[in-house]
């Protein structure tokens, strides 16, 4: 131990441990999957945290920590904007740097177990926080968020459907807070072991009490994935080809991915033909995602589109969150220059201004999202108190075809049938695509990145509400009520130690000839 405090003893090797230490949890995540480590990832930052010399040096720790975590993250990014993602990294890093103070104000030294009980609550507040922060559109979104790690776990997918993968982060950041207790702070290992029961005892109670989708029905929907094919008109041409041959399989919906179609319809009514003499051919509403410059008003949109047997219906869906840098770039006469070292936008798109429910016949109603829209909790469950049967997210992470991205996108959808009750559809142009049932379990196989192919899955329908549905974000809403009670509590008990500190003793004046000065003299 004393090797390794002196070892750390050096500014920069402690920061570059700290950046190793939070990139720990990122092995949770697709591709690794190694959701199980999620229990223990944050230990070591923790750790490390609590052991700062100062709190300023914490929240520098903190700070590296959200950098390597956030970097490890968006790793993938890199081909495309470069020394730009290390600049992306090291901004979100700092939203940890108050979280690292936290954990050294609460866990530093010799904390008391009345303190570790104040930590299990606090630490994972503030980690909320953190992630309610960065899930602005503008930062970025909430990709990444700690809970979703946990995308395939039973258990958790249940706890989601009760508050969300915010419920999700809580309870995983608590569970290492209390980890980390156990192994550092041995006078304290009753809260802390008090903390892991609560948090059992949490599971098995939405476990066993909270409401299950009422499964009801089933729609047979496929899903048209082309693989890698450079020109849209070549893409089209495969994907027409694909939808073919579902013809004459009682289909009911068919969906294509993200970008599936480069040309705006209503200038290419050639095109909107060939869509509806498929719809015609295989008995089911296509809805495909056009990306191109609109005839009937200005600038680019990213559009879900629904075709039927005589042609357009007129249900549209425009992008309404954008992917920073990918799709348009925040403040571009600052920020502008990031088109010169990597692939960002070169023209802003357009965004759309509402979310739409689409009516695809015999009653079926489908929620659509465009890429990274998948990523925000709000958004399915939005769709979903508007009526949405199926949940819908086209996607395209063909420009990561060889990296995580791919399968981190495809298990959002799980976190996101989970939290709603409703099965999603994750249809991609070159992979991963991916279904899931309204409790967030997988069904069928994935489509992987290296297939070209048309797959129909059975998927179970399901009404009623799940109580995230019902009550939305009360984590975060609890989370932030902690936090406030915990900063009143702390300023009112600063104020108290002020006055009751004992008055500075000042040694009474003397005069030049040394004897105390006397009034009046």
């Amino acid at each position: 131990m004393k090797t390794l405090g002196h070892w750390l003893a050096s500014p920069w090797r402690r920061s570059a441990a700290a950046a190793v230490a939070g990139a720990l949890p990122v092995l949770a995540f697709p591709a690794p999957s190694l959701w199980w480590c999620a229990y223990a990832a944050l230990v070591p930052w923790i750790l490390l945290l609590r052991t700062a010399p100062t709190g300023k040096r914490a929240a520098l720790d903190g700070w590296c920590g959200g950098l390597g975590f956030m970097l490890a993250m968006h790793h993938w990014l890199l081909p495309s904007l470069h020394v730009f993602t290390l600049v992306i990294a090291a901004l979100l890093g700092a939203l940890w740097a108050p979280w690292g103070w936290l954990v050294r104000r609460l866990l530093g030294g010799l904390p008391s177990p009345g303190r570790v009980a104040v930590a299990l609550l606090v630490l994972p507040s503030g980690w909320l926080a953190v992630e309610l922060v960065r899930s602005w559109q503008g930062l970025g979104g909430p990709w990444g968020m700690l809970g979703s790690s946990q995308w395939q776990a039973e258990p958790a997918l249940r706890l989601a459907s009760v508050g969300g993968v915010w419920l999700l982060s809580y309870l995983l950041v608590a569970v290492n807070v209390a980890v980390a207790v156990l192994v550092a702070v041995r006078r304290a290992r009753m809260p802390a072991v008090a903390g892991l029961v609560a948090t059992a005892t949490a599971t098995s109670a939405a476990w066993a009490f909270s409401p299950r989708p009422a499964v009801d029905g089933q729609v047979r929907i496929a899903v048209v994935q082309p693989g890698v094919i450079v020109g849209p008109g070549l893409r089209f041409d495969r994907e027409e080809q694909l939808t073919r041959r579902l013809a004459g399989q009682d289909v009911d919906l068919i969906v294509w991915g993200e970008s599936s179609v480069g040309f705006d319809l209503g200038d290419r009514p050639g095109l909107a033909r060939r869509l509806a003499d498929l719809s015609r051919a295989t008995g089911a509403d296509i809805l495909v995602n056009v990306d191109a410059r609109r005839s009937d008003k200005p600038g680019i949109y990213k559009s879900s589109v629904l075709i039927g047997p005589d042609g357009l219906t007129g249900e549209r869906y425009d992008k309404m969150r954008l992917v920073p840098f990918g799709e348009y770039i925040p403040a571009r006469s600052l920020f502008g220059w990031a088109t010169s070292v990597g692939k960002a936008a070169g023209e802003d798109r357009r965004r759309g201004s509402q979310p739409i429910v689409m009516n695809v016949g015999d009653g079926l109603r489908v929620g659509p999202l465009v890429c990274f829209e998948t990523a925000f909790p709000d958004m399915t469950r939005h769709l979903t108190r508007e009526g949405a049967d199926v949940l819908i997210g086209q996607s395209s992470t063909s420009t990561f075809q060889h990296s995580w991205a791919p399968e981190q996108h495809a298990s959002l959808a799980a976190l996101r049938a989970a939290e709603t009750g409703r099965p999603m559809v994750h249809a991609t142009l070159t992979g991963v695509s991916a279904v899931y049932g309204p409790d967030g379990r997988r069904i069928g196989s994935w489509l992987g990145t290296d297939a070209s192919a048309a797959r129909i899955y059975d998927v179970p329908l399901a009404h009623g509400t799940t109580p995230y549905v019902r009550h939305g974000d009360w984590t975060v809403h609890a989370a932030m009520v902690i936090l406030a009670l915990w900063a009143v509590g702390e300023g009112a008990r600063t104020l108290r130690l002020r006055r009751s500190a004992p008055e500075p003793h000042v040694p009474p004046a003397r005069t030049v000839r040394g004897s105390p000065a006397r009034p009046g003299r």
